[in-house]
């Protein structure tokens, strides 16, 4: 029993930032979150264990490798879209997201688009069978003589069989169901996930193997394990819907190798995700006409101009307070509006409750939708239907004043594509147009003014 306890020692990691700390604090005194200390115990020689090999000799950086034009090219345009081009060799991709939402089978039908162009690539299950994972191949499509599979839950028999064969590929699910043989505490812990995702990046990175790991989210909405994993890789993707709702979101989080404003949106279908090309169509498709509460925004994703609809349904409460809700839309934001629309333009929300929506399943947090809430809000209202073919993008400030918002030029075009024939915007954007449309820009400066436009014309 000494000699174990001479071993091990208690450590207290928070799981937000990583910090360790030999006792227990209630709030953790690096990021000062509150109850985020976890206790495990890790080998006392683990410091030692970490690195046997030499350092590498430091070299000028012009001299330092261009992997841009070696990106592997996936093959699925939305999932290249939001990696930036394709996935950069010896980076570690993370896609995290609620359970069922389609991880593993974006995952294999990655595999199955790169098996299919030549490449080997390793997939390593710690939670299904090999049955089970055949089976939903089988339904894909996605089986092929250059998909390998494996189902195994040691890190280091990963390690060692990747070194083996070396994929164009490695993909893992999940990295909540490894070990390292190193620690004793169990898979899912805060020193399980983070020690074998320290594991796999040096693979990636000493092998030149790009690894996609998928990891769970809490019921909170952000990944399981410690907060440091996410700064350990280099790309974070999350998967945004329901799992009863068709549409599916890829939203990239944190990538290293290009932006961090790009979505993927596909369709959940019997023959697994498929790319959505035109995402403004069928956000669009089933948009009522000349109903109360409904207004067409251009909002921006990335390089990506997307048309959604932003409903709002305002009626009176029944209860002592009214409620604010929102999907899709910062509530806080939603608050804010409701207070320029009743100080600015003499709108009534009092004893009213608000409920505001983007339909489609969709999450826009760009300022350029102030003007679309504002619309719809006041749609709803006054009970006014705003016109079919108008659509609207703007800031708004406390003032009431409407601000510029960027790349217009681009929400244009798109407008423009589906079929809109007048687009309310800031006065500023439309001064700075320079390529003039068949669709009817009309620019706005006040929401006072932006009302008048919308229900009564010019």
């Amino acid at each position: 029993m000494a000699t174990r306890k001479k071993q091990e020692k208690t450590v207290f990691t928070c799981r937000e930032c990583g910090h360790e700390s030999g006792r227990w604090f209630g709030r953790c005194p690096a990021c000062g979150q509150w109850e985020s200390l976890i206790e495990h115990r890790r080998p006392a020689a683990a410091a030692k264990l970490r690195r046997t090999s030499s350092p590498a000799a430091p070299l000028p950086l012009t001299a330092a490798p261009d992997q841009d034009s070696e990106r592997v090219i996936i093959g699925i345009n939305e999932m290249d879209r939001v990696l930036g081009g394709g996935i950069v060799p010896g980076s570690v991709v993370l896609i995290g997201g609620d359970p069922g939402i389609g991880k593993s089978t974006l995952l294999l039908q990655i595999l199955s688009a790169l098996a299919v162009q030549g490449h080997t690539v390793l997939y390593v299950s710690g939670e299904e069978s090999a049955h089970q994972i055949k089976l939903r191949a089988r339904r894909l499509s996605a089986l092929h003589d250059n998909h390998l599979l494996a189902t195994e839950n040691s890190v280091e028999q990963i390690s060692a069989m990747t070194r083996e064969v070396r994929p164009s590929l490695l993909a893992v699910d999940s990295i909540q169901t490894l070990s390292c043989a190193d620690y004793p505490s169990a898979p899912g812990s805060v020193t399980q996930v983070r020690e074998s995702a320290a594991v796999l990046l040096e693979l990636a990175k000493t092998e030149n193997i790009p690894v996609i790991l998928v990891g769970h989210v809490t019921k909170e909405g952000v990944l399981a394990g410690p907060r440091i994993l996410e700064h350990m890789v280099d790309t974070v993707l999350y998967f945004e819907g329901e799992r009863s709702h068709a549409f599916r979101i890829l939203r990239t989080v944190k990538n290293r190798f290009g932006s961090t404003n790009e979505i993927g949106v596909f369709e959940m279908k019997e023959e697994g995700l498929v790319p959505v090309a035109n995402p403004s169509e069928l956000f669009l498709a089933e948009r009522p006409l000349d109903v109360a509460g409904s207004v067409v925004l251009a909002s921006l994703e990335g390089t990506r101009p997307i048309l959604v609809e932003v409903q709002a349904l305002v009626s009176p409460t029944n209860l002592g307070t009214a409620r604010r809700t929102a999907a899709g839309a910062d509530p806080q934001r939603l608050a804010l509006l409701c207070a320029v629309l009743e100080k600015k333009a003499g709108m009534d929300f009092y004893g009213h409750d608000i409920f505001l929506n983007i339909a489609g399943g969709i999450r826009i947090d760009e300022p350029a939708l102030d003007l679309g809430v504002i619309g719809a809000l006041a749609s709803s209202l006054l009970d006014k239907p705003v016109a079919a073919d108008t659509v609207v993008c703007g800031e708004v400030g406390l003032a009431g004043e409407i601000r510029a918002v960027g790349n217009m030029e681009q929400r244009v075009r798109e407008a423009e594509r589906i079929g809109f024939s007048r687009f309310l915007m800031p006065r500023t954007n439309v001064e700075r147009i320079r390529n003039r449309s068949t669709l009817e820009p009309i620019g706005v400066a006040t929401i006072q003014e932006f009302l008048t436009v919308l229900f009564d014309g010019k």
